[in-house]
């Protein structure tokens, strides 16, 4: 499957990356090998292989939950810049772009 320079271009800017052409042109020929390399997976056959989940056997790896009184909010809000109605306010991450436009 080869992965077109336009491809590229989209992803980079979603995620508001900026490249040089050839920059774009490098990644797109890396990425289409990597794509292969990938795709080369589908031909091995897997059908008698057990299913492996993690690498080594673990039973019961979970603690018990017992519930713990939390710090107070008033002592979390004293290192914030800013606060609103008890939240933290942050700076957008997004702008009025993000509908994936090409």
């Amino acid at each position: 499957m080869a992965i077109q320079e336009k491809e590229v271009r989209h992803v980079a800017k979603l995620s508001k990356l900026a490249f040089a052409d050839d920059e774009i042109m490098h990644f797109t020929e890396q990425m289409s090998d990597i794509i292969d390399m990938v795709e080369q997976l589908n031909a091995v056959e897997t059908t008698d292989v057990p299913i492996t989940t993690h690498g080594f056997e673990i039973v019961n790896v979970y603690r018990e939950d017992i519930p713990e009184k939390g710090t107070e909010r008033d002592l979390l809000m004293r290192n914030v810049k800013t606060e609103k109605d008890g939240f933290i306010q942050v700076p957008a991450m997004l702008g009025s772009d993000e509908e994936g436009e090409a």
